[in-house]
């Protein structure tokens, strides 16, 4: 069989008789391209924006303890700082005080940078106030089947933990993990 060259791009002589890649082998090879390149988008993008949405969760529901009436955990806010500070703290200023933390925390995590750090450790103390009537209050927490409504929207905290842990793992300062 004798091969005629053909001009290919750039003048390069490519032979007419050029094997075809077999198709499957072909989506197989653009198949791992595709996902390596979201794979690059994923790692570059998704931490910020789990930051900018934990922060953002926290502004948000911060920012309606400030408003009498708005938000449904008043009642269990004011109780667990009643608590926490054997009585000296409760009410109006036990809701300020938290939304105070829970904006604050929203916002240094949003703006990032050394900031968020910061905000990390705000967050860290709002979390010691959002689980403590677990222990505080088991009675408003659980109920004969399991966990009442104010105890599932305490443990759905759970997720928000582990969002932050894996925020820290990007904005904490230190030594990387050798891969």
């Amino acid at each position: 069989m004798t091969t005629v060259p053909v001009r290919g791009a750039a003048g390069v002589v490519v032979p007419s008789s050029t094997r075809r890649q077999n198709p499957f082998a072909a989506a197989l090879a653009w198949e791992a391209r595709a996902e390596a390149a979201v794979k690059v988008s994923l790692q570059r993008w998704s931490i910020p924006a789990l930051r900018v949405a934990l922060g953002a969760v926290f502004a948000v529901f911060g920012a309606l303890k400030l408003f009498p009436g708005v938000s449904p955990v008043e009642a269990l806010v004011s109780s667990t700082w009643e608590k926490l500070t054997f009585g000296l703290v409760s009410g109006q200023v036990a809701l300020i005080a938290t939304a105070a933390i829970e904006v604050a925390a929203g916002v240094l995590l949003i703006v990032g940078g050394a900031f968020a750090r910061i905000g990390l450790v705000v967050l860290a103390l709002a979390f010691v106030g959002i689980l403590s009537p677990i222990v505080l209050l088991p009675a408003e927490v659980f109920g004969p089947a399991g966990p009442t409504l104010t105890g599932q929207y305490i443990f759905k905290n759970v997720v928000l933990i582990a969002a932050a842990l894996v925020v820290a793992s990007r904005v904490l300062r230190g030594p990387s993990p050798r891969s």
